[in-house]
Protein backbone atom coordinates (compact mmCIF):
# COMPACT_ATOMS: atom_id res chain seq x y z
CA UNK A 1 0.00 0.00 0.00
CA UNK A 2 1.26 3.63 -0.42
CA UNK A 3 0.83 6.29 1.82
CA UNK A 4 -1.59 7.65 -0.73
CA UNK A 5 -4.55 5.16 0.24
CA UNK A 6 -3.89 6.02 3.42
CA UNK A 7 -7.20 6.99 5.49
CA UNK A 8 -6.94 10.07 7.70
CA UNK A 9 -6.62 8.71 11.37
CA UNK A 10 -4.57 6.11 10.40
CA UNK A 11 -1.00 5.00 11.01
CA UNK A 12 1.88 3.53 9.59
CA UNK A 13 5.39 2.84 8.87
CA UNK A 14 7.47 3.91 5.82
CA UNK A 15 8.80 1.27 4.00
CA UNK A 16 10.30 2.38 1.07
CA UNK A 17 10.33 5.93 -0.96
CA UNK A 18 10.35 5.15 -4.84
CA UNK A 19 11.91 8.58 -6.39
CA UNK A 20 15.47 9.42 -6.00
CA UNK A 21 14.79 13.34 -5.56
CA UNK A 22 12.26 12.80 -3.13
CA UNK A 23 13.87 10.65 -0.88
CA UNK A 24 16.68 13.15 -0.10
CA UNK A 25 13.98 15.85 0.97
CA UNK A 26 12.05 13.76 2.91
CA UNK A 27 15.01 12.01 4.66
CA UNK A 28 16.05 15.71 5.37
CA UNK A 29 12.80 16.21 7.09
CA UNK A 30 12.87 12.37 9.38
CA UNK A 31 10.88 10.20 7.31
CA UNK A 32 13.20 7.61 6.37
CA UNK A 33 12.39 3.62 6.62
CA UNK A 34 10.89 2.42 9.85
CA UNK A 35 9.50 6.13 10.14
CA UNK A 36 6.04 6.19 12.25
CA UNK A 37 3.63 8.51 10.10
CA UNK A 38 -0.14 9.36 11.13
CA UNK A 39 -2.39 10.89 8.42
CA UNK A 40 -4.20 13.69 9.92
CA UNK A 41 -6.41 14.73 6.99
CA UNK A 42 -6.63 15.53 3.30
CA UNK A 43 -7.19 18.54 1.64
CA UNK A 44 -11.20 18.86 0.82
CA UNK A 45 -10.61 17.50 -3.18
CA UNK A 46 -8.04 15.09 -1.90
CA UNK A 47 -4.59 16.93 -2.52
CA UNK A 48 -2.39 17.90 -0.61
CA UNK A 49 -2.41 15.17 2.05
CA UNK A 50 -1.60 16.42 5.92
CA UNK A 51 0.37 14.07 7.89
CA UNK A 52 2.19 14.10 11.20
CA UNK A 53 6.04 12.57 10.99
CA UNK A 54 7.74 12.42 14.33
CA UNK A 55 7.35 15.80 15.92
CA UNK A 56 6.06 17.92 13.37
CA UNK A 57 2.96 18.10 10.39
CA UNK A 58 3.63 18.51 6.97
CA UNK A 59 1.39 18.61 3.63
CA UNK A 60 2.49 15.78 1.00
CA UNK A 61 1.28 15.99 -2.70
CA UNK A 62 -0.74 12.79 -3.76
CA UNK A 63 1.53 12.30 -6.32
CA UNK A 64 4.39 11.90 -3.38
CA UNK A 65 2.70 10.05 -2.00
CA UNK A 66 2.41 7.43 -4.29
CA UNK A 67 5.96 6.83 -4.31
CA UNK A 68 5.91 6.22 -0.53
CA UNK A 69 5.43 2.73 0.03
CA UNK A 70 4.01 1.85 3.68
CA UNK A 71 2.22 -0.88 6.02
CA UNK A 72 -0.59 -0.10 8.27
CA UNK A 73 0.17 -0.09 11.85
CA UNK A 74 -3.19 1.23 13.73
Amino acid sequence: MTLKDAKPGMVVKVEAIEASELKERLMSMGMVKGTKVKVLRSAPLGDPLAVSVRSFNMSIRLSDAAKITVTQIA
